[in-house]
């Protein structure tokens, strides 16, 4: 249960151990309550012994309605009415067109786009009824730029853009900010360390940096809100 001095309820669907992590830690550091979404349960289980009492792990697969109802009904009974959202997963699967299959094209928009519009629609039940609320979808270069090999996962992040924009003219001026991240730029992570072994020079995006970056949105005054952000490490070439 939250503590006696109401905490900021903040949701974030799609934690894994890079970025969604970093904002769960990020937002408990902020005397946020977190409730975290997820596919598999091990992962938010021990993220959520490590928070402690504030973290809710909620084991979810995003694009079944029935689940996200269920998820954040279980939010709103242990932590609260939702004050933030922020919309991280997404279904990278799949390679170019003939190597795609429909069900894996179908997969990456259920999870990426329709997970977040299944999130959003929910969260937007606590926000409009306070009057204030903040959605963060989390972008990719694939995003502006279609990637070559990714057709399943650059068209659904094309969409998730297209959503967000859709979703701040609808829901700003009921006092609900909407926004969008572009992460032109790979992720620094253990796996990619691994697998790609980047040298020192290599520009690569810190997961506690994009955390910072996301709360400051969350933090804007009313009077000068963005709808769109880029990151990128300042040696990253732009949409490449």
């Amino acid at each position: 249960m939250a503590d006696a001095k109401k905490k900021r309820v903040a949701i974030v669907a799609g934690v894994g151990p890079s970025l969604g992590a970093a904002l769960v830690r990020k937002l408990a550091s902020e005397e946020c309550s977190i409730g975290m979404l997820a596919r598999s349960p091990e992962f938010i289980g021990k993220l959520a012994t490590e928070i402690g009492r504030d973290a809710l792990a909620i084991p979810t697969d995003i694009s079944n309605p029935k689940q996200v109802a269920a998820a954040f009904r279980k939010v709103r009974q242990q932590l609260g009415p939702v004050e933030i959202l922020i919309a991280n997963a997404s279904g990278s699967i799949g390679k170019g067109l003939m190597e795609t299959t429909p069900e894996q094209f179908e997969q990456s928009w259920r999870t990426g786009v329709c997970g977040a519009f299944l999130c959003s629609r929910e969260a937007v039940l606590d926000m409009v009824e306070r009057g204030a609320g903040a959605i963060i979808f989390t972008g990719a270069t694939s995003s502006v730029r279609g990637r070559g090999g990714a057709v399943a996962f650059s068209s659904a992040k094309f969409a998730v853009r297209g959503l967000a924009q859709s979703l701040a003219v609808e829901l700003w001026p009921k006092g609900i900010h909407v926004m969008h991240v572009i992460i032109d730029g790979v992720i620094e992570t253990p796996q990619v360390r691994k697998r790609y072994s980047p040298g020192s020079k290599e520009p690569l995006l810190k997961p506690q940096a994009i955390a910072d970056a996301y709360w400051n949105l969350v933090q804007q005054d009313h009077s000068a809100w963005s709808l769109e952000i880029d990151l990128r490490p300042n040696k990253e070439a732009f949409f490449e």
